[in-house]
This record gives structure tokens, sequence and C-alpha cells, in this order.
């Protein structure tokens, strides 16, 4: 398995855990505005990755310490081996969180069904009409909705979330995210922040104004929708 790399606390990526998170290398899609290109495009990264067994090692030690650990990327349902990983994280004690962006619904049902997630983020890139686009070209629509459709109906707790920028989200597309996923438990709207290091780029941040309006346009199908990461 590939990893990047660990934060080894974090109060801010697994809501209301002391956690610790791990990134894995590798994505399938290409979103412009991505600021981890170094986990997309592991040819841009700098640093070496890390043997799992010093991960394991790691969080054997946080054992009674740490509550939770996250799982991001990069997409983490690439590699084969992540039920494997999860497992032992679980044996340890560890409730798991796992980011996601919802393209292998096949590996989330099976994580679901075996009991092994507590907690799922999912990326949602816009609207169904905008989401190749988003994706810079990746025709993964019908993967993410049948994901989507698995936290909907399911037990395991989760969030929605969108990061939002010009000119690829506007208040249409975030009534039609709101239409798609009416009912959900929660859904995050994330400021997009220029880290200058993307993945192409060609986008800019919203206004506080802005994203209001965007969050607006979400609110009659989502109440339960809030702004994250606002500067």
């Amino acid at each position: 398995m590939r990893i990047a790399g660990i934060q080894k606390l974090t109060l801010l990526d697994y809501p209301g855990k002391v956690a610790c998170t791990v990134f894995l290398s590798g994505c399938n899609l290409r979103c412009p505005y991505c600021h981890n290109p170094g986990l997309v495009l592991p040819e841009r990264g700098n640093e070496s990755e890390m043997p799992v067994a010093e991960v394991e090692a790691f969080l054997a030690r946080r054992k009674g310490t740490l509550d939770g650990v996250c799982v991001t990327g990069g997409e983490p349902t690439l590699q084969p081996e992540l039920p494997a990983f999860l497992e032992k994280l679980r044996c340890l004690g560890f409730a798991i969180k796992l980011d996601t962006n919802g393209t292998n619904p096949e590996m989330l049902k099976a994580l679901m069904h075996d009991g092994i997630l507590d907690y799922v983020a999912m990326d949602i890139k816009n609207s169904p009409e905008r989401y190749r686009e988003t994706c810079g070209g990746a025709d993964v629509l019908s993967k993410v909705q049948e994901s989507a459709g698995l936290l909907l109906n399911g037990a395991t707790g989760y969030e929605f979330r969108t990061t939002v920028c010009k000119p690829l989200h506007t208040e249409r597309d975030m009534a039609q995210i709101g239409r798609w996923l009416k009912g959900a438990k929660r859904y995050f709207l994330q400021a997009f922040v220029d880290s200058c290091d993307l993945v192409s780029g060609g986008v800019q941040a919203h206004t506080h104004d802005e994203l209001t309006r965007l969050r607006q346009a979400v609110l009659p199908y989502i109440p339960n929708t809030q702004l994250r990461g606002e500067e």
C-alpha cells in the first residue's frame, strides 16, 4: 500500500475525535482546484513513501491516546490493500474515518457491510451535468451516485462535502446538488483556498457573499448545510 505520510495529531480531520491522518498516494481524478498534487500525481511528490509496518507500529504505540484514524488521499479506495489495513486499525481499537471521492462503490459497500467504517466523508465534485468537467474529464458519475446512495440509505455516519470555486460552482449547480442529495444528514461547502500548487488551476475563490448564496441554494433540500474553511 502506498502511504505518502502521516499527520500524527489532528483535532480537525475527524469530527469529535483526537485523531491522526494517514495520507495515501494516487487518485483517479484530476480536479483542477486540488491542492494536493503530490498525492494525486505522485511523480510530483517531494517525499518518499512510508512503509506500512512503520505506520502500524506508530499507531500501536498510540493505542489509548488517539481516538481515531482518518484515512485520506489521493483516493484511498484505489488501493486493494485498504480493507486489510483498516481491519488492523479496527483491531487496535481505533474509530475509522474514510475520505473518498466515491468512485469505488464496491469497496465502500464491502467496508460498510463489514462494519469497518465509523464515518465517511465523501466528496461531491459538482452537479451531475458538470461532473465530468470538474473531475478533469473522468466519467465517474454513475459510480459516485451509487456511493452516495449507499451512504444515504446506510447506517454508517457520513458527510458530503464540495470544494467550491469559480467558475465551476454556481448557485444553479448547488441547487442541483441539493435536489440530488435531498435529505442528507450533513453537507459542507468548503471554500477553495489557492495553495499556488494546484493540479491544473484556472480557478479562483468565491467571496463570502457568494459562498453564502451558494449555501442558500442548497438549504431548501439539505437544511444542515454549512460553510467550512473560510479564511
